[in-house]
Formats: C-alpha cells, structure tokens, sequence
C-alpha cells in the first residue's frame, strides 16, 4: 500500500486533471475570462496553484523561502499559457515532485523552514505535502464557484470520488 503522503498527492494530481480536463470540454474563453471573484480569472487562479505548489517544492528541497523572486518568475513563466499548456507544466511539476519523493523516501523526516513572515517553522515533509494537497483542494473549489457564476457547471473533484475512481482500476 502506498502511503499516505502519496496517495494525497496522487488525489492532488488527480482532481487538477479533472479541473483541465472539464475546462478543455467548456468554451476556449473561459479560462482568461475576466470574472469579478476571489480572482480575476480561472486562469490566474491556476497560476497561484502552480506558484505555490513550486515553491513548496523548492521549501521542501531546500528549506528556503526565495519566495518573492520565485514568485515573479513563475508569474512570468505561467502568463499567457492556454489550459493545455499549464496542463502540461503542472504534468511536469508533478514530475518533479515524484522524483523528490523517490530521493527522499521518509516523508516523516524533520525539517526547518524559515518563512520571512512567520519564523522558523518545525514540520516535516509529510505535513508539507498535505499542506500542497489542501491549498490545491481550497482553490478548486474557487475554480467551481467561479464556474458556476460564469454559467458553467464544475465537475467533482471531491476525495472520496478519486478513491471510488482509483479503487474501480484495482
């Protein structure tokens, strides 16, 4: 069985495949749309997912928060993408995260990272992870709203249909 951590990230890639998926099926204008909102777009609300989701990597890497420089970058980099092509970057990004767990192994192992607003934080990689897992969940269902108010209906992204969906491939 796999763990637990992993199966959380598994969910994570999982429901944002469904969210690009379900957008692909809705007009192209959806996605830069601009909506009166939490965001401004759901486009921009997948940027942040991808922002965050990197920098949490780079924290879990490396213990550093490079958070603002990163930030601009990764805003850079993200500007302007269709839903395919942040589709394929977060792909890529959750490549790179399973390789991170392969080197790592123990997800249990302690660390220390120093945010530049909050202190020295004592965790580990674990709680990390579920952290990644539930600011992704948190902002899917800002993508559902936002969905709903354009018109549009959203699709379920819920934990218990990714174990109903995974358990039917067994």
């Amino acid at each position: 069985m796999k763990p637990h951590a992993l199966q959380l990230y598994d969910y994570h890639v999982w429901a944002n495949q469904r969210v690009f998926e379900h957008l692909k099926e809705l007009p192209q204008d959806i996605y830069r749309r601009e909506i009166q909102s939490v965001f401004s777009s759901i486009s921009e609300v997948f940027v942040h997912i991808y922002t965050a989701d990197t920098i949490w990597l780079n924290v879990m890497s490396s213990n550093s928060f490079d958070k603002a420089e990163m930030r601009s970058q990764l805003r850079e980099k993200t500007k302007g993408k269709s839903v395919e092509e942040t589709e394929t970057m977060f792909f890529n990004l959750s490549e790179q995260f399973e390789e991170f767990f392969d080197r790592k192994g123990n997800l249990n192992q302690a660390i220390f990272p120093e945010h530049p607003h909050f202190d020295r934080l004592e965790t580990n990689l674990f709680e990390l992870v579920q952290h990644v897992v539930n600011h992704g969940t948190y902002h899917r269902g800002n993508i559902t709203a936002m969905l709903r108010q354009l018109g549009y209906p959203g699709v379920m992204t819920d934990y218990v249909v990714y174990l109903y969906a995974t358990n039917r491939k067994k």
